[in-house]
């Protein structure tokens, strides 16, 4: 069955659940308040590096199935289900903004005049959902028939895509048969693949996206302070995380030591459940929240740490390269970056800093600088960090990139450099959590 489908926000996740909409074969239009932003989605492209995207927008809006709109009375009587997709980032206290979903339900209540069904994919603190239903419903001239139901996403920057349109799993929160059937009829490709599907309540739908985002976070933190743990005795956290990751109770995924966790969702999400957890009472679940970000925010003042040692103490006045600035390879967010933490720990040591991705870009500062190559970061330096796990970095030649720098010191922050090629090539290769080599 074809549908008339509105998305409300066009950024990440809006644009990605707007093209997987239209490949779905759904009719599709996307609703945002930043008009450059409208035109470029208009003209089949991307304003947004994601792997796979820009394609689907350029079949789509080319066959007419997908277009994009600053005008909510394009969207408000035409769609049969319109999805919310707005950003909640952290607000100063670390609960969760919803000042943009707030708005986007001012701008379509009073427009709604038959009933219809609102469905939330926006990450928000339990309770939210019930909320904005009252709130719709005020204003909404078809009152009680408007109804929310809440489809929480799992998508990972850089495979959002593929996350769209192959999910490993749907969640349907919702209060009615009809609500449920409907999203069922959006969903009805993946759900032919048998996609494991959760039907449930609002309240569990909000919860079970922060819950898998604050277990993952936690699993992420525990294996880096064992990486403390075994840079302090000696031990190699590598192969201890392949041992413990033989238990089919734990698992291998996620258990990679390093710069820990960042990007735009993760630690906005576990800080704004922490918040909602104290004000439901629930202080066991925000003291563990608390002690996973202390362990994150640790690593990455860990891994500065572990290059000024190799500097003798002191790192003023030294090149120090960086590779990689996003927060993760494949995408070019660099919104919380722990790459970039590390950069500007250094640099507020008085290192000159300078900074190589293959996507990300950064605006220029003084002592802290982007440069456009691999080569233009290593010249001379006399420290390097690898930062992101891009897969090119792994490809780079050590025996040539040794001819460029002042001193062969590498800082492998990921832990994904091959150890034998850099050592054969002369370079002092430092892992957080291994022994350093030489």
């Amino acid at each position: 069955m074809t549908l008339r489908i509105s998305v409300i926000g066009t950024n990440y996740l809006g644009a990605t659940h707007a093209a997987g909409m239209a490949e779905f074969g759904h009719h599709v239009i996307g609703v945002d308040i930043d008009d450059d932003r409208v035109k470029i989605l208009n003209a089949g492209q991307s304003h947004i590096y994601e792997v796979g995207l820009e394609p689907l927008l350029e079949q789509h809006t080319a066959s007419g199935r997908l277009r994009f709109t600053t005008d909510y009375t394009a969207v408000a009587d035409w769609a049969d289900v319109h999805f919310l997709a707005l950003g909640t980032p952290s607000g100063p206290d670390g609960a969760a903004d919803l000042s943009q979903l707030h708005a986007a339900v001012d701008a379509l209540g009073p427009l709604l005049t038959r009933p219809t069904l609102v469905v939330g994919k926006s990450t928000v603190p339990v309770g939210t959902a019930v909320a904005l239903e009252q709130r719709l419903r005020r204003l909404a001239p078809a009152g009680d028939g408007v109804e929310i139901a809440w489809n929480p996403e799992f998508l990972r920057e850089a495979s959002a895509v593929e996350d769209t349109l192959r999910p490993d799993r749907l969640v349907f929160g919702t209060h009615s048969a009809p609500a449920l059937h409907l999203l069922e009829e959006v969903y009805a490709i993946p759900l032919t693949d048998r996609t494991p599907v959760v039907r449930c309540d609002l309240a569990t739908a909000e919860l079970i996206k922060v819950a898998a985002n604050a277990f993952l976070a936690t699993k992420i933190s525990f294996i880096n302070a064992m990486a403390q743990m075994c840079q302090a005795a000696g031990g190699d956290v590598t192969l201890l995380a392949d041992a413990i990751g033989y238990d089919k109770r734990i698992g291998r995924d996620f258990l990679n030591a390093g710069l820990g966790f960042g990007g735009g969702c993760l630690p906005k999400d576990i800080a704004a459940l922490a918040v909602r957890a104290d004000e439901l009472g629930v202080h066991v679940l925000g003291n563990l929240i608390h002690a996973v970000e202390a362990i994150n925010d640790g690593q990455r003042a860990e891994v500065a740490e572990l290059a000024i040692a190799q500097a003798g103490g002191d790192v003023h006045g030294l090149t120090v390269a960086v590779l990689g600035a996003s927060y993760k390879p494949g995408t070019d967010d660099t919104r919380n970056s722990p790459a970039l933490t590390v950069a500007e720990l250094l640099h507020a040591r008085g290192a000159q800093v300078r900074v190589f991705d293959p996507q990300a870009r950064l605006p220029t500062r003084d002592g802290f600088t982007q440069v456009a190559s691999v080569e233009e970061a290593l010249r001379d330096a006399d420290i390097t960090l690898h930062l992101t796990e891009w897969p090119e970095f792994r490809q780079l030649d050590p025996v040539e990139l040794g001819t460029l720098v002042r001193h062969k010191v590498i800082i492998d922050g990921r832990l994904k450099l091959h150890v034998p090629s850099w050592t054969d090539a002369g370079w002092k290769l430092v892992q957080i959590g291994r022994a350093a080599t030489l």
